[in-house]
Parts: C-alpha cells; sequence; structure tokens
C-alpha cells in the first residue's frame, strides 16, 4: 500500500501530521512496516513529543542556534548562498536529520509512544508544499 501526504508549511518548525497518517492506516487496517519519506532536500521527518509545545519551539531555536542563515558571519565559508540565507543552512539540518521513518504498525495503527507524534521539521523561511511518500509493507 503507498500514499502521498501533501503538507503545506508556513515557514521555520515543525508539522505535525500524525492524524493524517492514523487516518490513512485506519483505512488500509492491517499489520506492517510503515514508511515515511520526505521528497525534498531542506526538511526533514522526526518522531517526537506531541504533548508540550514548548519541545517543538525548543527544537526550532536550537538548529537556528546550531545552523544559523549563511548571513550570520559565523557562516561565511558557505558557498551555496544564491537561493537566499535560509537555503544551504536548511540542506545542513536536513543533512543532520533523518528524511525517512519506519515504524511498526498493529492492527491499523502505527505502533508510537504514549506522547510520540509525527512530524514534518520544515527548515525553510518561505511557505513550501512538502511530499512524504508513504509505504506500507
Amino acid at each position: 500500500m503507498q500514499t502521498e501526504f501533501v503538507l503545506h508549511t508556513q515557514g521555520p518548525g515543525l508539522y505535525e501530521f500524525t492524524s493524517d497518517v492514523l487516518q490513512w492506516l485506519e483505512r488500509v487496517a492491517k499489520d506492517g512496516v510503515l514508511t515515511l519519506f520526505v521528497r525534498h532536500t531542506s526538511c526533514s521527518l522526526l518522531i517526537q513529543e506531541n504533548a508540550d509545545p514548548e519541545v517543538q519551539t525548543d527544537l526550532q531555536a536550537f538548529f537556528e542556534r546550531l545552523v544559523p542563515p549563511s548571513d550570520n558571519p559565523a557562516m561565511s565559508y558557505l558557498r551555496h548562498t544564491y537561493e537566499g540565507p535560509d537555503d544551504m543552512p536548511a540542506h545542513i539540518k536536513a543533512a543532520l536529520l533523518p528524511v525517512s521513518l519506519t515504524i511498526p504498525v498493529s492492527q491499523g495503527r502505527p505502533v508510537l509512544g504514549t506522547w510520540q507524534g509525527i512530524y514534518l521539521f520544515e527548515h525553510r523561511t518561505a511557505p513550501h508544499q512538502r511530499k512524504v511518500a508513504a509505504y506500507l509493507a
């Protein structure tokens, strides 16, 4: 079984799409292994806490501090800067974080912990339409 999730982002941050995954898995209602893969090079996928929104804002703040925009003097060594000061840092963040996830599925539900959610982590400043391929085997 395959599908694709389309997520619209409005700038940097974590965008939870657990409910989209749950709805799809409920329709197919089978056991297996779910693979999610983001089809872009400047965003990532994460399984992260979904109970306290401060977790998401703290993660975003940490990665902004770890990899600031290319117009920051600390990033003056970067050469790929013609797509804006957020582009190359977005590629670096995507290289540090996963772009695919593997999640067991039992009785049509992802086997996640109580406070775990599935997120797209957008690293670019401008709004984007992101595509996440899903495959249940």
